[in-house]
């Protein structure tokens, strides 16, 4: 090979026989431009045409394409209802974080409405406390809880329902559940504070209410949670709160006037540790125990539209209760209550349940 040939740089390969193309108007046009050597003169009105010859179509390196894999997107951990349900549906799937509630009905839900008291217990009638037990009542059968209500019962006859309650055999069901709709006041305690009146005037405290159902009074509720939710005073005390400055129009007054479910504080016989006093608290399992207020202070009752408590926990759990466990349930009806009103009520809770609970929905 000569030494010119071998200066002579290689040529891009080329398909023999190429035609250059015109760009025009309407798209490419292949013609034969041989023998064209002056440019091309633009038609006034029309769009000029564009050359590319063998060089422009053909070029000697091809760019490789580049092939990337589809990244999937990350899932949205917003609080909307598709990942709350989600999370949901995660924690029932472990029997370590939720109870399982499969069994149809769920459990037993037994209501006590206390509405008309006796005379000489000097006890109002509680107007609007039907209202509430309506509410509580649909509310727990869309819950799948068989439903039991027994209305104006004397303090014996609370204690003989609730205990015929826990006697009965729970081994195929998954939940219980207690609504005591009434008077309340302070009682002495050593557990869990507070008491609600029978029509009689004499009062059963919670701290009795919640003992009928444990572990060796219930033995086939072992294990599986117990639902106590107490609509009464936990004393006479009227909270006036404090201003804050997101106070809304709407929450300072109500339809009516609203009224309390408080009575006299009772003491019983016997040395018993003051409400406020600091006592060993027992550890029951798989308990929870709702109130309507604070301990010493007065629940309130709209005589139209029951009370602020069961109002706000009916709505809470026909919005949440299909993505949210109860605890969170819970919270969202404080936070509503504490909200209400010119006086102040917040609800509170006992909670000793070991995992997170769902509603079956």
């Amino acid at each position: 090979m000569s030494r010119q040939a071998q200066k002579q740089k290689p040529e891009a390969v080329r398909p023999p026989n190429l035609m250059p193309v015109v760009l025009g108007p309407m798209g490419l046009t292949p013609e034969d431009l041989r023998g064209k050597t002056g440019p091309l003169k633009p038609t006034p009105g029309k769009l000029s045409p564009v050359v590319l010859g063998p060089e422009q179509l053909w070029p000697a390196k091809l760019r490789p394409e580049v092939l990337r894999p589809e990244v999937p997107r990350p899932v949205d951990s917003g609080s909307g209802r598709f990942s709350d349900v989600c999370a949901r549906e995660i924690s029932k799937q472990n029997p370590d974080l939720a109870y399982a509630l499969n069994a149809d009905p769920c459990g037993h839900c037994l209501i006590i409405n206390n509405v008309n008291f006796c005379l000489k217990s000097r006890l109002t009638a509680r107007t609007g406390s039907n209202i509430d037990c309506e509410k509580l009542q649909r509310r727990f059968r869309l819950l799948h809880f068989t439903v039991e209500v027994k209305c104006d019962l004397k303090a014996k006859q609370m204690v003989q329902a609730l205990v015929e309650l826990a006697r009965r055999d729970h081994s195929g069901l998954d939940c219980c559940v207690v609504v005591v709709l009434s008077h309340g006041c302070q009682a002495s305690h050593r557990q869990f504070p507070g008491a609600v009146y029978g029509t009689d005037g004499c009062p059963v405290s919670i701290e009795k209410i919640v003992n009928i159902f444990n572990g060796a009074s219930c033995p086939s509720l072992g294990g599986k949670p117990k639902l106590f939710f107490i609509q009464a005073c936990g004393g006479e005390q009227k909270d006036h709160g404090f201003e804050v400055a997101c106070a809304s129009p709407e929450d300072r007054t109500s339809g009516s006037d609203p009224e309390s479910d408080s009575a006299p504080f009772q003491e019983g016989p016997g040395p018993f540790d003051q409400p406020d006093a600091v006592s060993s608290l027992p550890t029951p399992s798989d308990i929870l125990v709702s109130y309507s207020t604070f301990p010493g202070f007065v629940s309130w009752r709209d005589t139209k539209r029951g009370s602020w408590y069961v109002e706000t926990l009916d709505g809470v759990f026909e919005q949440w209760a299909h993505s949210e466990d109860l605890q969170t349930l819970l919270l969202r009806v404080a936070n509503a209550v504490s909200q209400k009103g010119i006086y102040k009520q917040i609800p509170g809770c006992f909670n000793f349940l070991r995992k997170k609970l769902f509603f079956k929905m």
